[in-house]
């Protein structure tokens, strides 16, 4: 026994003793990453994951992030019945199929995009947010498919809407299919720019790759949170690009909205009443003249590719349909790498 053990009271001695590693609650304390500061975990989730201390804001996954911002009644998931294949047999060090069930078992999702329809102070609107955890926040063919979805409930009800980015880019198991989602997105976007339905932007840390270079910078208002990673390519591959050092904060939040890149910076805990103000400014204008009227979009059908090798006319299908995009339509989905897993 040690002299500073014998200086202790043989009760508190004792009490200590008995006190065992697994009776003490696992996650009751978060280290900030910017500050080191160790905080208490309830107070984290009561500040919506910032560290009260710096105000760094952390990442958060996608059903906080709508817990957060949505109203809590009256919400409704859109195309939660959809999920990924493997379609392209992808194998890196690991087979894709294996990466997918790695990622839905972590997050308890089906892929990296969550869409709903709620409300924010009462005002309906459509959110989607993606969930950095499921591989990074990767996009593919669900991620496209359900962000159309979303947009075609805005359509039909002409209500605004809202997307919370945060992404690596592009999903490289899926190919081509992946990258194609960045102009089907986008001419998604265009339904609701010739409609006059308002989209909102909220750049989360990080946003890179094809997420960036398409749907994430065509927000009608651009919305970033504080030192959020935004760009294509990342600052490392930049540099050994170019042979030169990047200046301090490039490609965070703060540098793009010097550079004119963004329109504002909001803190997390004041996005849903400054977004809320924003709709009403929407609300209040009157439709420019000339605006047809929406159309219903048209339903969507699924339908299982067969596994093996990509069939043919599955090429054919997505090579005609780019002349589509480009025109502003929508390709449908049923030759897409996506399943509906509805029962």
């Amino acid at each position: 026994m040690s002299w500073f053990e014998k200086l202790i009271p043989s009760r508190i001695r004792t009490e200590a003793t008995n006190i065992k590693k697994k009776d003490i609650p696992e996650g009751l304390w978060h280290q900030c990453p910017s500050c080191n500061t160790v905080l208490y975990r309830q107070d984290l989730e009561r500040n919506n994951e910032v560290c009260p201390k710096c105000n760094h804001h952390m990442r958060i996954n996608a059903r906080r992030r709508l817990d957060i911002f949505l109203d809590p009644e009256g919400r409704e998931e859109i195309a939660n019945n959809i999920g990924p294949i493997d379609i392209l047999k992808f194998k890196d060090s690991k087979k894709y199929k294996d990466r997918l069930a790695a990622a839905q078992k972590q997050t308890g999702e089906k892929d990296a995009l969550l869409v709903n329809k709620g409300t924010v102070f009462g005002v309906p609107v459509v959110v989607a947010a993606f969930d950095f955890e499921f591989m990074g926040g990767s996009m593919g063919s669900v991620v496209g498919e359900r962000f159309v979805q979303g947009v075609n409930v805005s359509l039909r009800e002409k209500i605004p809407f809202i997307i919370f980015t945060a992404s690596g880019g592009a999903r490289m198991q899926e190919a081509l299919f992946s990258l194609m989602q960045m102009a089907k997105t986008s001419a998604a976007l265009t339904r609701l720019a010739e409609q006059g339905i308002p989209y909102i932007s909220v750049l989360t840390d990080p946003t890179m790759g094809g997420v960036s270079a398409s749907f994430a910078m065509l927000g009608d208002v651009q919305i970033a949170e504080p030192k959020a990673l935004i760009g294509f390519a990342g600052p490392r591959v930049i540099e050994q690009t170019v042979r030169e050092t990047l200046p301090e904060g490039f490609q965070r939040s703060e540098f793009l909205l010097e550079k004119g890149a963004i329109d504002r910076i909001i803190h997390r805990n004041e996005l849903r009443t400054e977004i809320s103000d924003l709709l009403s400014m929407f609300q209040h204008r009157a439709r420019p003249e000339g605006i047809s009227q929406v159309t219903e979009a048209e339903p969507v059908v699924l339908k299982e590719p067969v596994a093996g090798e990509v069939p043919e006319e599955l090429i054919e299908k997505e090579a005609s349909s780019l002349d589509a995009i480009i025109e502003g339509e929508i390709p449908a989905a049923n030759n897409l790498p996506i399943q509906n897993t509805t029962k």
